[in-house]
């Protein structure tokens, strides 16, 4: 008897860039500023709030939309940040992180032969969502070097067989956001028609010089055909928690949830009783994140400059692409590899996250989510280049 044929539904897929560069800096002992993570600790009052929820029982599957007490915080963050509050019950859902909302969101909407517009380069969780979907990606490439969309070149590309635009601002690579000129030509773009929007914005309280993150939120006329995904792994410092969230119109949420709640039913429950503490106690953090990370961004750009690495404008996030081509001619896969086993420092292409890179583009990212001591040691590593 031999078994049946596989016949794999994501071909283009195989093990994600951040867990091959993370592996590889293990191995080698590199300073890891590849994958996105922070390393230095939550905020003391979420971890004493996730102890004392734990503590007082909240152990056992949490309601499917997310506890009352969470989602009366995030609209209340909401209409504190945006001008508008969500309704508690029906438009706001929690979710095993932004990935999870993602996925969902895609599962809901779109159907076996749609197409689905992204922006490359974009994060690489999008189109694998798009394939298990049955649908079609179409890659619209940013301007390779300031990030920025052209929206002609969207236009062109919208058809009958549309179902939905994805953006993402703070940009994951490039810290690019997009502005308040460019919301209402989105509006432009998906009036009168039936396109959905799907909003990332899992950076929302780390932008710099004053900006302000030009939520879909705040645009009622986007707002009634969007699910916007929010992060508290990216806001409170604690990636692994993987706990997120959505806002949507009621009609939009309700279809949502159909998939939500046959892919994780419910998130961690104590872990959404201390969020809720956290946001209604110590609204400050969310505040002052843009503050905290423009001081670390500076200074890391900084250091860059005793560097051969060019780094490229940061608006938001908390990414530095930085331009290699004074030190090599290495395609950007292997100066990554280079870098991480011959100097000590992992990072990430940039190319993974586009359908097709630029020819001779010579982007890597940095993470400067690290404390002062990691972001030092590797500079260090990086003046010796």
């Amino acid at each position: 008897m031999t078994a049946p044929t596989l016949a794999t539904k994501l071909p283009k897929v195989g093990t994600t860039i951040f867990t091959v560069m993370s592996q590889l800096a293990a191995e080698h002992r590199a300073i890891n500023l590849g994958q996105g993570f922070p390393d230095f600790p939550v905020p003391a009052r979420l971890v004493d709030e996730l102890a004392n929820a734990m503590r007082a029982g909240h152990n056992q599957y949490a309601p499917m939309s997310g506890i009352a007490p969470l989602r009366e915080a995030i609209a209340g963050k909401t209409e504190r940040c945006y001008g508008w509050r969500p309704d508690v019950d029906s438009e706001i859902t929690v979710t095993s992180g932004a990935s999870e909302a993602i996925f969902d969101a895609v599962a809901a909407l779109v159907r076996a032969g749609d197409e689905v517009i992204v922006l490359d380069p974009c994060y690489d969780c999008y189109e694998p969502a798009i394939d298990l979907a049955g649908a079609r990606a179409i890659h619209v490439p940013l301007d390779p070097v300031s990030f920025a969309p052209d929206w002609d070149r969207v236009r062109a590309v919208i058809g009958p067989r549309t179902r939905m635009l994805m953006i993402n601002s703070p940009h994951n690579p490039s810290g690019a956001m997009l502005t308040a000129d460019d919301m209402q030509a989105i509006a432009g773009l998906l009036r009168g028609t039936d396109i959905w929007l799907l909003s990332d914005e899992v950076y929302e309280h780390i932008v710099f010089d004053g900006a302000r993150h030009e939520s879909v939120l705040r645009y009622p006329e986007l707002r009634e055909r969007a699910i916007v995904v929010s992060s508290f792994g990216k806001t409170y410092h604690c990636t692994g928690w993987k706990i997120g969230y959505c806002i949507a119109p009621p009609a939009l949420s309700a279809e949502f949830r159909k998939v939500h709640q046959y892919n994780t039913f419910c998130t961690f429950a104590p872990a959404q009783h201390a969020f809720a503490a956290m946001i209604t106690q110590e609204p400050a953090h969310y505040e002052q994140l843009g503050a905290f990370y423009e001081s670390k961004r500076d200074r890391f750009r900084q250091q860059l400059q005793s560097t051969r690495l060019l780094p490229l404008p940061v608006q938001g996030g908390y990414f530095q692409l930085v331009d290699y081509s004074a030190i090599s001619d290495l395609d950007d896969v292997a100066f990554c590899r280079w870098l991480t086993i011959e100097h000590g420092v992992a990072s990430i292409p940039l190319s993974p996250f586009y359908e097709t890179a630029p020819v001779g583009q010579r982007l890597a990212r940095l993470c400067f989510a690290k404390n002062a001591s990691t972001l030092d040691a590797a500079i260090e590593r990086l003046q010796a280049l």
